[in-house]
């Protein structure tokens, strides 16, 4: 059973910078895409993006400012976060297949 935590998340000044982990543990297959979604306060939960051994998908809404990455050897997943704005503010979810982390807050305010 694939379990998986998520961590590095917190409050951070607009403008700044913050690198989120999801670290997994159980068989993760590494053609089958680990994902990073965001619940912000209010709104439904998005897909912000994804990654396998084959490609790596941002939703257009992302505007760049996102980078997944992702560890095969170790089962980790990263998303490096820049230039952060209000609107990032929300909780933070690791996903696979039909399994979630518990999600990591990240709160930008100044």
């Amino acid at each position: 059973q694939v379990q998986l935590v998520e961590s590095g998340g917190g409050l951070v000044p607009p403008g700044g910078s913050l690198k989120l982990t999801c670290a997994a543990s159980g068989t993760v297959a590494h053609e089958v895409s680990m994902k990073w979604y965001r619940q912000s306060p209010g709104k439904r939960r998005e897909l912000i993006g994804d990654v396998n051994n084959y490609r790596t998908y941002y939703p257009e809404s992302t505007g760049g400012r996102l980078t997944i990455s992702r560890d095969y050897d170790q089962k980790k997943l990263y998303l490096q976060m820049n230039d952060l704005n209000p609107n990032d503010t929300g909780v933070y979810y690791c996903n696979y297949q039909n399994i979630w982390g518990q999600g990591t807050q990240v709160t930008v305010s100044s």
